[in-house]
C-alpha cells in the first residue's frame, strides 16, 4: 500500500465514522441548495449503496440565514425532508460546512467578521455538520486580500475552538476539519484562465505546520488529530467562459508532499466539468475530496432551457413569457449576484447570466417567481415528451430515453440531466 493510499483510508475512515458501508476510493462532495440536485445525488448513492456528502457554503447558509433564507438547522431539515420523499436513509448523510469563516461579512472590520464566524460555525456544529471546512485565508476590512499563513491559522483556531465547545454541548460527535491556506475562491474565477499556479509542496507542508502550531497554543491538539485534508491548488478552476483541466504531471512536486503528512488527503475544490479521466486521476493522486456544485446546477439549467424550448416547439409559438424570458428579467432587476463576476458588452454580459460556467443563475432559482416559470413549463410539457425532440434539444439524456432507462417526463430529465454530471464523480471516488 503507498503512501497516498495510507492516507486516504485514514482520512476517510475518520469523516464516514462508524458508517457500516463499503469504503470508497473517494467521496464527492455536492455542494448545492437545490432540491432537484440534491434528490438527484440522494437517488445516486441510494443505487449504489453508498454515504454521500452534501455541504453548505457560507454564502449560502448561516445564522442569518445566506442567500437561501436557511439556517444550518434549516438546511438539515431540508436535506432530510428530500432523503425522506425519496426514501434515503438520513444515517448515511453526511453534512459539511464549506468556506466556513469570515468571508461573508468581510467588509467588517476583522473582529466583527470573526465573531460572526464563530457564531456561524457553532450553528453549523450545533445542527449536527460533520466536516467543517474552516476558511480565514481572506482578508476582512483594511487587510491585504490574502492573509499570511500565521493569522490564517490562528484564526482557524479560534474557530476549530468554539466548534469543539459546540460538539461537546450538544452532545454531538466532533467534527472533522479542513484547513489550508491557498483557497480558491467560492463559486469559480471571475476572470479568463491561464496558467494556473500550483501550490507548492513546500507551502503544503507549511499549511500544515502552521495550523499544527497554533492548535497546539490554542490547547486543540486532539481538533488536530481530526484535521482530515488540506485545500491546496492542483491546477483546476472554471472562470466564465473556460475551464482548466487536471493536468497530473504539473502536480507531481504537490503528490510528493502527501508523503510527508501523515493520514491527510487534498481536498480538490472547483472540480466541476473536469472529464471523467481528469476526475479518476485527481483521486488516485490524493485529491480524495472532490467538490462539484455549479456543474451540477448547469446541467439542470441545460435541462430547464430545453424543455422551455420542447415546450415552444409544441405550442407552435415562442412565447414572451416563457422561462427563458423570466430568468432574464429576475436577473436584469436584481443584478447584485451576478454585476460584479460578468464583465464586457451587454451582449456577453446577457450570454454569462445565462450560459456561464460560474453558473450565477443558480442564486436566482429560489426567487419566487422562478419557481412559478418552472412550474408552468412543466404544466405546458406533455406527460410524455417526444423522443425526437428529446434528441433535438437534450441530446445528452436521449440514449437513456430510447433505451427506457430515463422516462421521457419533464421532472425525470431534469434529475437524469444532473445525474449525468453526477455520473463521472461516482466512477472516480468507487472502491477500486
Amino acid at each position: 500500500m503507498t503512501r497516498i493510499e495510507e492516507n486516504r483510508q485514514i482520512a476517510l475512515r475518520k469523516l464516514f465514522g462508524a458508517r457500516n458501508l463499503p469504503f470508497p476510493h473517494g467521496v464527492t462532495s455536492v455542494c448545492s441548495a437545490h432540491p432537484l440536485v440534491i434528490e438527484a445525488a440522494l437517488r445516486r448513492a441510494g443505487m449504489e449503496h453508498r454515504a454521500v456528502l452534501i455541504e453548505a457554503t457560507c454564502n449560502q447558509v448561516n445564522q442569518e440565514g445566506g442567500y437561501t433564507a436557511m439556517t444550518p438547522v434549516d438546511f438539515r431539515r431540508f436535506i432530510e425532508d428530500v432523503a425522506a420523499a425519496t426514501d434515503f436513509p438520513a444515517e448515511r448523510i453526511i453534512l459539511g460546512g464549506d468556506h466556513l469563516g469570515p468571508n461573508p461579512w468581510r467588509k467588517l472590520a476583522a473582529e466583527e467578521a470573526m465573531l460572526r464566524a464563530m457564531a456561524m460555525v457553532t450553528a453549523y456544529v450545533e445542527a449536527g455538520f460533520e466536516k467543517i471546512h474552516l476558511d480565514t485565508s481572506m482578508g476582512c476590512a483594511g487587510e491585504p486580500m490574502a492573509l499570511d499563513d500565521e493569522l490564517t491559522a490562528a484564526r482557524a483556531a479560534r474557530l476549530a475552538r468554539v466548534a469543539e465547545e459546540a460538539a461537546l454541548r450538544s452532545g454531538h460527535r466532533p467534527p472533522v476539519y479542513i484547513v489550508g491556506t491557498e483557497v480558491p475562491p467560492p463559486g469559480g474565477a471571475t476572470h479568463a484562465l491561464e496558467e494556473i499556479e500550483i501550490t507548492r509542496a513546500d507551502a503544503a507542508i507549511k499549511t500544515l505546520a502552521v495550523h499544527r502550531a497554533s492548535f497546539a497554543k490554542a490547547g486543540l491538539a486532539s481538533a488536530m488529530e481530526r484535521v482530515i485534508g488540506i485545500v491546496v491548488q492542483p491546477g483546476v478552476e472554471f472562470g466564465n467562459t473556460d475551464v482548466a483541466f487536471y493536468k497530473p504531471e504539473r502536480a507531481k512536486s504537490l503528490i510528493r508532499s502527501l508523503d510527508d503528512m501523515p493520514g491527510l488527503v487534498f481536498e480538490a475544490h472547483s472540480t466541476d466539468y473536469q472529464p471523467a479521466e481528469a476526475l479518476s486521476a485527481l483521486v488516485d493522486d490524493g485529491f480524495a475530496i472532490l467538490k462539484v456544485g455549479p456543474g451540477l446546477t448547469f446541467a439542470l439549467r441545460e435541462a430547464l432551457y430545453g424543455l422551455d424550448a420542447i415546450a415552444d416547439v409544441l405550442a407552435g409559438r415562442t412565447p414572451r413569457t416563457g422561462l427563458v424570458a423570466t430568468m432574464e428579467k429576475i436577473m436584469v432587476e436584481q443584478p447584485a449576484s451576478w454585476a460584479a463576476h460578468y464583465g464586457g458588452s451587454p451582449d456577453e454580459q446577457r450570454l454569462q447570466r445565462h450560459f456561464s460556467y460560474s453558473d450565477r443563475i443558480r442564486y436566482y432559482w429560489p426567487d419566487p417567481r422562478a419557481s412559478a416559470a418552472v412550474g408552468e413549463l412543466f404544466r405546458r410539457l406533455p406527460d410524455e415528451i417526444p423522443e425526437t425532440l428529446i434528441s433535438q434539444y437534450l441530446g445528452r439524456l436521449y440514449p437513456d430515453v430510447v433505451s427506457k432507462r430515463v422516462a421521457p417526463k419533464a421532472r425525470e430529465l431534469c434529475l437524469a440531466a444532473i445525474d449525468t454530471a453526477l455520473a463521472p464523480y461516482s466512477g472516480a471516488t468507487a472502491n477500486r
